[in-house]
């Protein structure tokens, strides 16, 4: 069973930054994409932002400029760094892989929370 385990949530102030890391328990063969996603008490769960394999991001519009995605893949790590926080940045953040084999499969951290907040 593979693992993503999400880390560096916590409480900060508005402006502040926070950097969130990703580990995978093994490795996940053929993945196409790694990423962030949020959900805010209510809401969807949205994608915040993604790397594929390749290397290419994509950002939500609400975060571009603020946020960068990026990878170790000596250490098998993703990242996720948050600058300027703004209170409506305040969800639980959860790490996805997709991976191909056959079709698309779907793996999942168990989230950890962000608050922005004075």
């Amino acid at each position: 069973q593979v693992q993503l385990v999400e880390s560096g949530g916590g409480l900060v102030q508005p402006g502040g930054s926070l950097r969130l890391s990703c580990t995978k328990s093994r490795s996940i063969f053929s993945i196409t994409a790694m990423g962030w996603y949020r959900q805010a008490p209510g809401e969807e769960r949205q994608l915040v932002a993604a790397i594929t394999s390749g290397g290419t991001t994509n950002y939500a519009d609400s975060v571009k400029g603020r946020f960068t995605i990026s990878r170790d893949n000596d250490k098998n790590i993703v990242y996720l760094q948050m600058n300027s926080l703004k209170p409506e940045d305040t969800a639980v953040y959860y790490c996805n892989a997709r991976a191909y084999s056959g079709g698309y499969v779907d793996y999942w951290g168990q989230g950890t929370q962000v608050t922005v907040s004075s």
